[in-house]
């Protein structure tokens, strides 16, 4: 049976991958986190060569251990997000910067069979690098994420991926009270930033990497 679920998942990452291709993404395929994170070490880092790396939130990304490879680097000026001691503007500030970064690693709160990124953002930092800055990025994707439509993918970001992120870092949002989304004014609201990115431009700027697992939100 668990053949079965995985030849499924891995037919329908295949489709999702091709989809994604005709839309001027690079794309990759892993069958699990240690092969990502390998796709990563050794075909993107030497193609791109990067000086200047950096990321934005992304429980996948976590999981694997990309981020302290380039924070062990040589050569390589690592730019931290968030971290013990630092304060909300220094937070923003490295933010800002990493938007500058050559290359730049985070997830993406779902796709579309078609080959549509669909993302929310609280303080668009994540979206808006995505969208312009960096000259790489590259986003790891568990199968999951897959949506057949867009209609889909926005009801997944909005009534899943969000509420379990607020409760995930116990902000003081109705919906980590009841899981489920009450459109609120929240000053912790994450729902700020739509971004729906139907092609890649430059070709092959953004770098895509569909994992054939159930990963992150």
């Amino acid at each position: 049976m668990d053949d079965a679920v995985k030849t499924y998942w891995k037919q329908k990452c295949e489709t999702c991958a091709e989809a994604f291709r005709k839309n001027n993404f690079e794309v990759y395929l892993a069958g699990n986190l240690e092969a990502a994170e390998k796709l990563i070490k050794e075909k993107i880092d030497p193609a791109v060569n990067p000086h200047v790396v950096s990321w934005g939130d992304s429980k996948t990304l976590l999981a694997t251990g990309v981020l302290d490879f380039y924070r062990k680097k040589e050569g390589v000026e690592f730019i931290e997000i968030n971290g013990d001691g630092m304060s909300w503007d220094e937070q923003i500030e490295q933010r800002r910067k990493a938007l500058q970064a050559d290359l730049f690693f985070t997830g993406t709160n779902a796709v579309t069979e078609d080959g549509l990124l669909v993302n929310l953002d609280m303080i668009g930092n994540r979206t808006g690098a995505i969208t312009f800055g960096p000259k790489h990025v590259v986003l790891l994707i568990g199968r999951n994420k897959i949506c057949s439509d867009l209609d889909t993918a926005m009801e997944r970001v909005k009534h899943y991926a969000a509420p379990v992120n607020a409760i995930r870092f116990n902000l003081a949002t109705p919906c980590v009270g009841t899981s489920e989304c009450d459109d609120c004014s929240s000053d912790d609201r994450i729902c700020n930033v739509w971004t729906i990115t139907e092609k890649s431009f430059p070709a092959g700027r953004i770098k895509i990497i569909l994992i054939n697992q159930d990963l992150g939100f």
